[in-house]
């Protein structure tokens, strides 16, 4: 069962990395479909097909054939996405020598502890912890 998932998802992960997505796959039998609609209405064969809608011929046959607009736009591999990642690692030599400095003997503390005043700390329930 796990071999069957990693492959599955290696297979995706194909899919993928070629821009195909699910909704592409989906859209397979619209594919078909206006396919055949080609072949009876123009009498194109599948490679006239794929270069009208995919190809050199799709800026004529997008304006010649205005009336088939939503029929193009259901069609798998019509949407344009751009993914772009920049990453950039600037190493720069970083040199300095220390200077000597003073250490001052002057001390202020600027914390005191006050013992609780609360019922609680009294009965033992929230007391700190103590070293045995």
């Amino acid at each position: 069962m796990s071999k069957l998932l990693s492959i599955s998802l290696s297979f995706v992960v194909l899919l993928q990395s070629f821009g195909v997505s699910l909704c592409d796959v989906s859209q397979i039998d619209e594919f078909i479909e206006h396919a055949q609609f080609h072949s009876e209405q123009y009498g194109d064969n599948v490679f006239v097909f794929i270069s009208k809608h995919y190809g050199e011929l799709k800026a004529t046959h997008d304006k010649e054939h205005q009336e088939e607009k939503e029929d193009h736009e259901q069609l798998p591999f019509q949407h344009q996405s751009h993914f772009s990642s920049a990453t950039a690692f600037v190493l720069i030599a970083y040199k300095e020598h220390f200077k000597s400095f003073e250490i001052s003997e002057y001390k202020s503390h600027n914390f005191f502890y006050q013992a609780p005043s609360s019922s609680l700390h009294s009965e033992g329930i929230l007391q700190p912890p103590r070293h045995s």
